[in-house]
């Protein structure tokens, strides 16, 4: 069927069985709006639902056993490495330490005592007073009262480690979870977790992707002359997309057998805090580039059995149908591999119950009067405003950031 064909039926559709009124509509001019097609270097992105991870998270244990007795921070604090944040009851290893200090003076005084009697017993046997057996069994006794001495020198250390270890500092940098544990708390050694830490910038951005956009984008990385690396950014919540462009740095070794997609992690600069761990994230990848496509508004193509066409406006001035073949979606627009000519005006309003070859009025206006755009973001955070999440490092009042 042609497409001469397809618009006189639809015109009967649309148009009614026609009477006289209408047949005086038909001479008045159709009044449109129109743009011209986009010619351009477009890159084809592809976009994946993900969520924001940190990129150091620890959870902050204690080596000692014991009760918390002094906390020096608080939930959401941001705290520099270093810094003291609980303090477990020392009692019991302070103890301990004056305890195996104890041992050791003993057992240093028994090895010197040990040491005089092997000196006077090497004198004796050198006179030819005790046999040589006697000597031999000193200098073993020695030697065992070193290794004692030793040993109790080994078990102050450790005494020592452990009372140092009841005071516990931030391992890093970072913002301090508000799982933070009370005083009071009882806590087990390696078990129970103090608080969470997390460093919040950079942060990652982690996602999956089918087996097949993997290939692709491995073979778009391949074919590329200049190699240039894929462009990764991300749309939060509200639509708005995130200044900062990111950088894959962690693919998952093997496809995920229930789902057979790959997990990858993006990483982010996050100056202002304004990125937090469990954020919900749309992650565009941003590879292929088509010299020169030509693009149209999704709002000017329209389906009619089975086909794509858009309207366009002749060099006549009337509506001119034309057949299209569609590639690829980028932002408001579709690539056009087939059927439009980069000269060509698309009609993008008035399009309802416009037949062709119909005279129009037309009137020009851009993709920015239209609300058209290259991208998906409703909008994009000012990287200069200073967006910045509660308690953001750099801003955040004394008593949150470790002062």
């Amino acid at each position: 069927m042609t497409m001469a064909a397809i618009f006189a039926a639809s015109s009967i559709v649309f148009g009614g069985c026609g009477n006289k009124d209408q047949q005086q509509a038909q001479v008045q001019k159709a009044q449109v709006k129109a743009m011209s097609v986009i010619r351009r270097d477009t890159p084809l992105a592809s976009e994946y639902a993900g969520h924001l991870v940190g990129t150091d998270e620890v959870k902050v244990q204690s080596k000692v056993n014991g009760n918390v007795v002094e906390k020096f921070v608080v939930g959401g604090q941001y705290v520099q490495q270093g810094q003291l944040l609980y303090r477990i009851d020392s009692r019991q290893y302070e103890s301990a330490v004056l305890q195996a200090q104890a041992q050791a003076a003993e057992a240093e005084v028994r090895l010197n005592n040990a040491r005089l009697d092997l000196a006077r017993y090497e004198e004796l046997l050198r006179d030819g007073a005790i046999p040589e057996q006697q000597a031999t069994t000193q200098a073993a006794t020695v030697r065992s009262y070193e290794a004692a001495l030793a040993a109790n020198e080994a078990s102050i250390r450790l005494a020592m480690q452990n009372l140092a270890d009841t005071e516990i500092y931030a391992p890093m940098s970072g913002q301090l979870g508000v799982d933070d544990v009370a005083v009071g708390t009882f806590v087990s050694a390696g078990q129970t977790t103090l608080v969470t830490l997390g460093a919040p910038d950079p942060i990652f951005a982690q996602f999956s992707i089918s087996e097949s956009d993997y290939l692709h984008f491995m073979t778009v990385q391949n074919m590329q002359s200049d190699h240039n690396p894929i462009e990764v950014t991300i749309t939060l919540a509200d639509g708005k997309e995130y200044p900062f462009r990111g950088q894959i740095v962690e693919v998952d070794r093997q496809l995920a057998n229930s789902t057979g997609s790959l997990i990858m992690k993006a990483i982010f600069p996050n100056p202002s805090g304004l990125l937090m761990p469990g954020m919900f994230a749309r992650v565009k990848l941003t590879g292929e580039v088509i010299p020169n496509a030509i693009l149209v508004p999704q709002r000017s193509v329209q389906q009619l059995l089975g086909k794509s066409f858009v309207m366009v406006v002749n060099a006549e001035g009337k509506s001119e149908a034309r057949t299209v073949e569609l590639g690829e979606q980028v932002g408001s627009y579709f690539v056009v591999t087939k059927g439009i000519n980069v000269n060509d005006t698309v009609i993008v309003e008035g399009l309802t119950n416009l037949r062709e070859g119909v005279e129009l009025a037309v009137t020009n206006v851009t993709p920015g009067e239209m609300g058209f755009s290259l991208s998906n973001a409703t909008s994009t955070y000012d990287a200069d405003a200073g967006l910045t999440a509660p308690n953001t490092n750099p801003n955040a009042p004394d008593n949150l950031r470790g002062k």
